[in-house]
């Protein structure tokens, strides 16, 4: 493992690793005939929690990642400006891409009456803020992200407050549909914020990686320990970090259930705490990872864009025409929202980690066969993709 020009490869085996995970998760959105909130600890099992639970560390390492692809990109040959241009436009191209091909993706229609965007949206904004951030010096980039991660959650007191009926403060920091008098409604799954300030970290975090493997693996695994376990202490004390504390549980293990079960709409800091704390320390063990291990998930984490708006059409393909095998009406499967409905639809776990694990691995050749391309090919838009 080398610094440098050369890439270190444990960020993309991280990447591809949460690549497939989250496929996992829209596996059991669109095959579970689950019809409860799989963190409900009224009526989940664990094994249909962790098949929920394993997947929130996918969006913010995806866009942790991201931040830190922004820095690299300085030491390919951009200058900021040329970064900045880069980001702001990807970050355009990106809530185009969520509002139209990843919305027809998920639904097979673009009903303009209701509109709703996810992860891509998020990171989108964070490009475009982050665009304008990469010219203060690094410690003002780091103090923002950490003000944001660190201090969101004092806004919590506001979200029934006089802002509650605020568009904009649905967009920022509340997970909530904003209607129009027409009936027409537009869902920001992903509030903005901490996200931009997760981005943030993420940029000032490619810092480390010009460092030797040694170096930076103290780094690493001081930082990942570190927020381990202050996500334990603050989780514990049950003071500040998530606005739905722990509770205990009629057994100890469900205790712990409710313990890790932190809230991701927006991300509280102690979600942010207990995903991104492992992820980080999980690095130096992945630049030993085995040759086979590597190149798997490499190829995942080096086309994570590519990747992402194509296992929605697989995974949606794949739901239609078994749906259309079993009997049930077209009409199911191209509605906002309606195959998440589980009227007489889906299947146990087993049938949703089968979905899973085929649509990864017909996903994994075109995947390799994009990211030859963009090895061997250094267009401009092949950036974008």
């Amino acid at each position: 493992m080398q610094t440098g020009s050369k890439r270190v490869v444990s960020i993309d085996i991280l990447r591809g690793i949460v690549m497939v995970i989250m496929a996992l998760d829209h596996a059991r959105d669109y095959f579970t005939s689950y019809p409860y909130d799989p963190l409900d600890l009224d009526h989940t099992s664990t094994a249909i929690f962790f098949t929920r639970w394993i997947t929130h560390y996918c969006a913010p390492v995806f866009v942790f990642l991201a931040g830190t692809s922004a820095f690299l990109s300085l030491g390919r040959g951009k200058t900021k400006p040329q970064a900045a241009r880069m980001l702001f436009t990807r970050g355009i191209w990106l809530i185009i891409l969520e509002l139209t091909i990843v919305r027809f993706g998920w639904t097979f229609n673009l009903d303009p009456h209701m509109i709703f965007v996810q992860v891509i949206w998020a990171i989108g904004w964070s490009m475009i803020f982050l665009s304008a951030l990469i010219f203060l010096p690094l410690p003002l980039i780091a103090t923002a992200g950490l003000v944001l991660i660190f201090g969101h959650n004092m806004l919590d007191k506001f979200d029934t407050g006089p802002l509650a009926d605020n568009a904009w403060w649905d967009i920022i920091h509340v997970q909530k549909p904003i209607k129009y008098s027409d009936g027409s409604v537009f869902f920001v799954i992903y509030p903005l914020v901490p996200w931009i300030g997760v981005m943030a970290m993420g940029y000032v975090f490619g810092v480390l990686l010009k460092k030797n493997a040694a170096a930076r693996n103290k780094w690493f695994y001081g930082i990942g320990i570190t927020a381990i376990l202050l996500f334990i202490v603050l989780r514990w004390s049950n003071v500040y970090g998530d606005p739905s504390p722990w509770q205990k549980q009629g057994d100890g293990w469900r205790s712990f259930l409710s313990f890790i079960d932190c809230t991701k709409y927006p991300p509280s800091l102690l979600y942010l705490l207990m995903t991104l704390g492992p992820s980080i320390a999980l690095l130096p063990l992945l630049e030993k990872a085995g040759t086979a291990f590597s190149r798997f998930f490499t190829v995942y984490g080096r086309v994570p864009l590519f990747y992402y708006v194509l296992h929605i059409y697989l995974l949606h393909f794949m739901a239609l025409l078994t749906g259309l095998m079993l009997g049930f009406d077209v009409s199911r499967f191209t509605g906002t929202g309606a195959m998440f409905t589980h009227d007489a639809w889906g299947f146990p776990l087993v049938g949703v980690y089968s979905y899973w694990l085929a649509a990864v691995l017909l996903l994994y050749f075109p995947c390799r066969w994009f990211m030859r391309i963009k090895m061997e090919h250094k267009k401009w838009w092949l950036s974008y993709l």
